[in-house]
C-alpha cells in the first residue's frame, strides 16, 4: 500500500504550486511564463543557440530544477508523469529563441515526443529553426541495435549539461546539435528499484514489488526492466548493473568516463556511497577512469526508493563541455 502521507494541499495542485515554489528558490533567475507551465531564464543573453528541455513533473529536479546558466535555457512542464503539451513547449520555444535557433532535449517516451514534434512544426512554420535530440541512455528498454527506442533516464542530466555548455559557447545550431548528439551516443544507463513509488494525485503505487524483491531495469515511471529478483547485497547488485552497462556500449580498458548514481527518491546517500566504492572497483580492474562523479538526487520518481547507474564516455570536447560551470536549482557545479 502507499503511503498516505504527503506533505500537499490540493492533489490536482500539485504542479502549479510546485513550479510557483520553484522560481521562488531559484532567487529571481527564473520566471514563470503567464497561463504556462514553462519556466525560462530571467538572464538570458541576446543572441544565442536555444536550449528548451522539459517533460512530465513528478521526476524533480528534472526537468525544470535544471533551467540555468550553461544548462537549460527553459523548460516545458507536463503534468505528473505527463508530457508537457504542444502549446506549452511552443510558447516556452518562443521565448527562449534569440534569433540563433533551438534545440529541443527530452527523453524518449511517445507523448514527448508527439508533443515536440508538433511544437517544432509549430516554430518553423513562424520560420524558426528547430532540432530535436532524445535521450535513449537506459540499456534495459531495448538492445543494442534498436537504441533509437531506449528510453531516457539519468544519462538526461549528463545530456543537459554538456548541450547547454555547447549551447552557450557555440555560435551555430549545427553545431550544438552535433555536440549533443555526440552525447547521447555515448551515455549509458541503468537503474533498480527496491519499492515503488506513488502518484500524489491518486496516492496509488507505481507499480507492484513485493518486500522481498527488486527489479532490474525499471523506466523511470516503474515500466517493466530486464528481470525481477529477490533482495541481494549492495555488491550483487551494482556488479549485475554494471556487467549491463560496461558490455553495451561497450566501455573499454583505457575509456575515460564521467560516473552519476542517481537516487529514485527514497535511498539513503550512505547506501549510494556503499554502491559506488563498488562500482570504483569495478571501473578500476577493467582500466576506466573515472574524470568525474556525481552521487545525489536528480532524477526520481515519487519515494521510489532505488537508484541508477549512469556512464558517459568522454572525448576532450565533452569533458569540456561537462566541466563548464553550472547553476541551477538542481545541478550547480563550479
Amino acid at each position: 500500500m502507499a503511503n498516505p502521507k504527503k506533505v500537499l494541499n490540493d492533489p490536482k495542485q500539485v504542479v502549479a504550486e510546485m513550479i510557483d515554489g520553484l522560481v521562488l528558490a531559484n532567487d529571481g533567475r527564473v520566471r514563470k511564463l503567464p497561463n504556462h507551465a514553462a519556466i525560462v531564464r530571467t538572464d538570458l543573453p541576446d543572441s544565442k543557440v536555444a536550449l528548451l528541455i522539459g517533460g512530465g513533473s513528478g521526476h524533480e529536479p528534472l526537468f525544470h530544477g535544471f533551467v540555468g546558466r550553461n544548462m537549460g535555457d527553459g523548460a516545458a512542464c507536463g503534468q505528473v508523469f505527463a508530457a508537457p503539451s504542444p502549446d506549452i513547449i511552443y510558447e516556452a520555444a518562443k521565448v527562449v529563441h534569440r534569433g540563433k535557433g533551438i534545440l529541443f532535449l527530452y527523453g524518449n517516451y511517445a507523448g514527448d515526443n508527439m508533443n515536440f514534434d508538433i511544437a517544432a512544426e509549430m516554430l518553423e512554420d513562424d520560420g524558426i529553426d528547430v532540432r530535436t535530440v532524445r535521450v535513449t541512455d537506459d540499456v534495459a528498454a531495448a538492445p543494442p541495435e534498436r537504441t533509437h527506442d531506449r528510453r531516457g533516464i539519468a544519462g538526461d542530466i549528463y545530456m543537459i549539461k554538456i548541450a547547454g555548455g555547447a549551447a552557450s559557447e557555440l555560435d551555430t545550431l549545427d553545431e550544438v546539435e552535433r555536440v549533443a548528439r555526440k552525447a547521447v551516443a555515448n551515455v549509458r544507463s541503468i537503474g533498480v528499484a527496491v519499492a515503488a513509488g506513488s502518484i500524489p494525485e491518486t496516492g496509488k503505487l507505481t507499480f507492484e514489488l513485493a518486500d522481498d524483491e527488486i527489479e532490474i531495469g525499471m523506466g523511470a515511471h516503474g515500466e517493466a526492466g530486464v528481470s525481477r529478483q529477490k533482495m541481494k547485497s549492495a555488491d550483487a547488485i551494482a556488479d549485475e548493473l554494471m556487467e549491463k552497462v560496461l558490455s553495451d556500449l561497450p566501455f573499454r580498458a583505457g575509456d575515460e568516463v564521467a560516473l552519476m548514481i542517481n537516487n529514485l527518491g527514497a535511498t539513503t546517500m550512505m547506501e549510494m556511497l556503499i554502491v559506488n566504492r563498488r562500482i570504483r572497483q569495478i571501473l578500476d580492474s577493467q582500466g576506466i577512469k573515472v574524470h568525474r562523479s556525481d552521487v545525489g538526487t536528480w532524477l526520481t520518481v515519487q519515494e521510489m526508493a532505488g537508484f541508477s547507474v549512469t556512464l558517459m564516455r568522454l572525448d576532450d570536447e565533452l569533458k569540456r563541455y561537462l566541466d563548464m560551470p553550472a547553476e541551477s536549482l538542481g545541478y550547480s557545479r563550479m
